[in-house]
C-alpha cells in the first residue's frame, strides 16, 4: 500500500510548502508538503502525515482480528486524515460496508480531487466505501437513535482522548459519548481509538461505560515515543 512518496521538484527538496490553507466551521485546516510527504495541520496542531502510517493501519487491522470470523463486518472509521485507515480497510476483502465520517470538507476535497488522491484513490473507488461529511460525535449519537449498528468503530479524530484538536471533541470521550459509541456497536463489536500517548484515565472511562476486554497496544514509530491504540469491546 502506498505511503504517497511522490516525486519532488529539486527546488522544493527539504522545504515545507503550504499546498492549501482553508478556514472551516471548526477552524483552520492546512495541507502542507514536506519533501515527498504530505501533512495535515488543524488550528496550528500537527495531526498526521504520510511518512509512516503503521499505527493508523493497525487501528483497522487489529479491530478486524478482534472480530474473529464475523461475516462481512460493518466498519465505521472516524476521521479520514491522510487516508491510511481507509486504505487498510479497503485492502481487506473481509470487511463489508466501510463508512468514513469526516467533518472537514477540505480534507474530503484533498482526497477526492486533490493531492491525497494519490493515497486513497483506489480505496475511494471501492464500492464498499461511503464518505460522510459530518461531525463524528453527532453522527454516533444519530446512529444510536436510529438503531444503526457497526461491528467496529475505529476512531482517529484527535491526538488522543487527553489531547483533543477542538474542545467540542471532548464530548466523544465523555460518558455520554462513549455510551453512544457502545450503543452504535453490534453485540461483541470493537471500539478502537488512536492516541499519541497512553491514558489510564481513558481505560477507566471505557470500563465505566460498560466496555469489556479493554487494553492498550503500543505501536513503535520511526521517531519519538510510540503511538498507542486503545481497544474495547461491547459485551456480546
Amino acid at each position: 500500500m502506498s505511503n504517497a512518496v511522490l516525486p519532488v521538484d529539486p527546488a522544493d527538496a527539504g522545504q515545507t510548502v503550504t499546498v492549501e490553507r482553508r478556514e472551516g466551521p471548526h477552524g483552520e485546516v492546512v495541507l502542507r508538503r514536506r519533501g515527498p510527504h504530505f501533512e495535515i495541520i488543524a488550528n496550528g496542531c500537527f495531526l498526521m502525515d504520510t511518512s509512516d502510517g503503521r499505527s493508523e493501519r493497525l487501528l483497522v487491522r487489529a479491530a478486524l482480528d478482534e472480530l474473529g470470523e464475523r461475516d462481512r463486518p460493518r466498519l465505521l472509521i472516524g476521521g479520514l486524515g491522510v487516508g491510511f485507515s481507509l486504505v487498510e480497510a479497503a485492502h481487506e476483502p473481509r470487511w463489508g460496508r466501510i463508512t468514513v465520517v469526516e467533518r472537514e470538507a477540505a480534507i474530503l476535497d484533498w482526497h477526492r480531487t486533490g493531492p491525497l488522491s494519490a493515497v486513497s484513490g483506489e480505496a475511494l473507488a471501492d464500492t464498499r466505501t461511503e464518505l460522510v461529511e459530518a461531525d463524528l460525535v453527532e453522527y454516533v449519537h444519530e446512529a444510536r437513535a436510529a438503531g444503526r449498528h457497526f461491528d467496529a468503530l475505529c476512531l482517529d479524530v484527535d491526538n488522543g482522548p487527553d489531547w483533543t484538536v477542538t474542545e467540542d471533541n471532548t464530548g466523544l470521550y465523555s460518558p455520554a459519548g462513549l455510551a453512544a459509541c457502545r450503543a452504535a456497536l453490534a453485540p461483541g463489536g470493537i471500539l478502537a481509538v488512536w492516541s499519541a500517548q497512553p491514558s489510564e484515565r481513558f481505560e477507566g472511562c471505557l470500563r465505566n461505560a460498560g466496555f469489556c476486554r479493554v487494553r492498550t497496544d503500543e505501536i513503535p514509530v520511526a521517531r519519538g515515543v510510540p503511538d498507542v491504540v486503545h481497544f474495547a469491546a461491547r459485551p456480546a
